[in-house]
């Protein structure tokens, strides 16, 4: 894949760094011996002004103690602030402080073709993008990252991504953890590969690109080796797989549950307590996690070959400001089944004889085209998509809607797929139904692609009117 020139003064540093080998990526964990406390992004929040203004700037990190890696983010070196959100009317403002296209996708957001971000919205070096948006949607972590085509795998890998929080100020009533930073934390999971002298490097061979680029080490809010220091209480965790292509298989090695208060798209009705959380790359999750015996578990992830992702300390000075789990939510899981209007067979196709070629991502056989609408929705109605995943688990997401997903292989969904959802894993066959309520013209169409960005950026991506 060839490389593109976005990064600021970085084209000879990283082409100089060796890219380390797809199979040693298996081999990374998170170091267990605390040396920094965890922290997390800057908060940038939107609710008394209604206006949001992002930058995407140049910089550089040294995340490793070793030479530092030219990076770039949304208002700092790497990442973004932690956006909050309410409903209403909102003003935003993206420039591009770069020397390339850029563009900000509101991902999880149900605003407007026109407002959406993606790949129809390039922002020119130098030039901003300032929509007027209305939000009008449930509570929800969701986030936002550049999307141009060809490029994204690699801007949202040196930090174009960030996290949002939509909120309604109620939180308190139904006793969930919410002081950002202290019970309620925002978890970025990111692999990234780093070379002997400790740069990040992106460099993908031919596998790289047909599995996703795969890193050897684990950042956690662009962090590596941080520990994550809590209340001795009830512990809310917002977790989002923002990796390129791994997929997390999430679990404590204390064995204590996770229990699942939030998936994509909003509250469930009522908790659900998990030994495991599969989390896909675009996927986001909230669990709460009860610290009350004063242990200090790790996060580890895979259970066949475990490794670390997040190490946990308890400081009983800190306010345990909930300590009991919720046996209620308010989430409203709207039963859409029977009410679809038309049924599309979507197959993410993948093969290796293209892949010699340069080519063979694709979507019902055909790579995307800018310039080619590949099916028309009636606004407000409802159907159902049949999708299947050719060769590996691919995970799908669909721009401007959110999603129930209907059935996995003929069985019914896994628990952290049976609330809201914009990005489901699929490993062989999934079924899901929504309704398209958000206008979406051919200028300004809405995204349905594989989140493993090499795959989007190669082609297995298409585009859709709602009209």
């Amino acid at each position: 894949m060839k490389r593109r020139q976005f990064l600021s003064s970085s084209a000879t540093a990283l082409a100089a760094a060796a890219a380390l080998s797809h199979g040693a990526a298996r081999a990374f964990a998170q170091e267990q011996t605390p040396k920094q406390r965890l922290s997390m992004p800057p908060l940038l929040d939107t609710r008394s002004t209604g206006r949001l203004s992002l930058q995407a700037q140049s910089g550089s990190q040294t995340f490793l103690g070793g030479v530092a890696t030219p990076t770039v983010g949304f208002n700092q070196d790497y990442l973004g602030p932690t956006v909050i959100l309410k409903n209403g009317d909102l003003a935003a403002d993206v420039k591009n402080g770069l020397k390339a296209p850029v563009s900000a996708h509101w991902h999880g957001l149900l605003v407007p073709g026109e407002h959406d971000g993606g790949p129809h919205l390039p922002i020119a070096p130098g030039e901003s993008w300032q929509p007027e948006m209305h939000i009008a949607q449930d509570p929800a972590t969701i986030w936002y990252h550049s999307h141009i085509h060809e490029r994204t795998a690699e801007q949202v890998y040196f930090g174009l991504a960030g996290v949002i929080h939509i909120t309604d100020g109620e939180d308190d009533a139904r006793g969930l953890p919410s002081a950002y930073g202290v019970d309620d934390l925002t978890l970025v999971l990111q692999d990234r590969r780093f070379d002997n002298a400790g740069r990040m490097v992106y460099d993908p061979s031919m596998m790289d690109v047909m599995h996703g680029f795969a890193g050897n080490r684990l950042l956690v809010n662009g962090q590596a080796g941080a520990t994550a220091v809590v209340p001795q209480g009830i512990v809310r965790l917002r977790l989002l797989n923002g990796s390129n292509a791994r997929v997390y298989t999430l679990f404590f090695d204390d064995t204590r549950p996770m229990h699942l208060v939030a998936t994509d798209g909003g509250f469930l009705p009522e908790p659900i307590a998990l030994n495991t959380l599969t989390l896909a790359p675009g996927e986001r999750a909230e669990v709460l996690v009860d610290m009350s015996d004063g242990k200090a578990p790790v996060l580890l992830s895979d259970p066949a070959q475990p490794y670390g992702v997040l190490p946990f300390a308890v400081d009983a000075a800190l306010p345990a400001r909930i300590t009991r789990l919720p046996d209620k939510l308010d989430g409203v899981l709207e039963d859409l089944a029977g009410t679809e209007v038309e049924t599309r067979d979507i197959s993410l196709d993948m093969g290796m004889g293209g892949m010699m070629r340069g080519g063979g991502f694709a979507i019902n056989g055909r790579p995307y085209d800018m310039g080619r609408i590949d099916f028309a929705v009636a606004q407000g109605t409802v159907e159902r998509w049949r999708i299947r995943s050719t060769m590996i688990a691919h995970p799908f997401h669909v721009h401007g809607v959110r999603f129930r997903v209907l059935s996995e292989n003929g069985a019914p969904p896994r628990p952290e797929n049976t609330g809201w959802k914009d990005t489901v894993l699929v490993p062989g066959e999934a079924e899901i139904i929504a309704r398209f309520d958000q206008p979406a013209g051919q200028e300004t169409p809405y995204m349905f692609h594989c989140h493993i960005l090499e795959h989007e950026d190669a082609g297995m991506m298409g585009q859709f009117t709602v009209t």
